[in-house]
């Protein structure tokens, strides 16, 4: 079985212009593109999901040419972003799995993002109010934006897993899929692969 993150190939179609501020890694992602108030953010929100957009592209033609291959593919907050013409080639390949996070475990990802952020397309959602710092706009524009991309996750997804069922297993591949045949079972869906 092959496992492929996407952002892993984000990181590197962006390695130029990462290195060019002196970034690496995912965090030097999350500096290059900058808060959504910085001045360069719109541009680069716009690079990444069009490098976002390819990368999907060319792994769906990986797949598609060796259709026999197993493969877990690690997508990015923001692959609903991609169009609906990859999203639709995504679930005719794949079996999509959404994990889905509590009201709590959203919270942590909130106070995440203030102290590690990491690369979000905010899409318009991150609303400045007037005199409010950017660490009080992400507390309280970020709800919004999961809350916005909740209903296209799970449009898109097979089957909704919450992400406190992973924290009870075994941290196996055969475990995840023994939940999700679960899943499946209890509510007679059937993926592809």
């Amino acid at each position: 079985m092959c496992a492929i993150s996407c952002d892993d190939r984000i990181e590197e179609k962006l390695a130029e212009r990462l290195a060019a501020g002196g970034y690496a890694g995912i965090n030097g992602v999350a500096a290059w593109m900058g808060w959504p108030v910085s001045a360069t953010y719109a541009e680069r929100e716009a690079q990444y999901l069009s490098e976002e957009i390819s990368t999907l592209d060319e792994i769906l033609a990986e797949f598609e040419g060796n259709p026999q291959k197993s493969l877990v593919l690690d997508t990015t907050g923001s692959v609903i972003y991609a169009g609906n013409h990859l999203l639709h080639r995504l679930r005719k390949l794949m079996t999509v799995v959404y994990l889905a996070a509590s009201d709590a475990e959203q919270q942590l990802l909130i106070e995440r993002y203030l102290s590690d952020p990491k690369p979000v397309l905010w899409r318009g959602a991150f609303q400045a109010k007037s005199g409010e710092s950017s660490q009080d706009t992400v507390a309280r524009c970020y709800p919004h934006l999961i809350a916005s991309r909740r209903q296209s996750y799970a449009a898109l997804a097979h089957a909704t897993l919450p992400v406190a069922a992973l924290r009870e297993l075994p941290h196996t591949a055969a475990a995840f899929l023994g939940l999700l045949l679960e899943e499946f079972r209890l509510h007679k869906v059937g993926g592809s692969r």
